[in-house]
């Protein structure tokens, strides 16, 4: 059973910002790190940010400087502060533990003008 909630997804314009949320079961939340991944039209799902239950992050190269993981103990919350949008961002995103299990829906992120 996937004990994860993705949103936040939507349409947005190039420069624009989102902030995508994954509601985490309590069970599991501090068991392991927490990642977003996403995965574009043909393409692989690749990992864009992760953070440790000591909050140390890290991101994917193409994100960096614009992107920002974050996470709320009291709400068993990932959140992904996306900012400086571009057209290469569009993709389902998708939250997970790390090592990645059962994925879920995921939240579609659509950047066009």
């Amino acid at each position: 059973q996937v004990q994860f909630v993705e949103s936040g997804g939507g349409l947005v314009q190039p420069g624009g910002s989102l902030r995508l949320s994954c509601t985490v079961s309590r069970t599991i939340f501090n068991i392991y790190a927490w990642g977003w991944y996403r995965q574009a039209p043909g393409k692989q799902r690749e990992l864009v940010a992760i953070i440790t239950n000591g909050g140390s992050t890290n991101y994917a190269d193409s994100v960096k400087g614009r992107f920002t993981i974050s996470r709320d103990n009291n709400k068993n919350t990932v959140y992904l502060q996306m900012n400086s949008l571009k057209f290469e961002d569009t993709a389902v995103y998708y939250c997970n533990r790390d090592p990645p299990a059962t994925w879920g829906q995921g939240t579609q992120v659509t950047v066009s003008s």
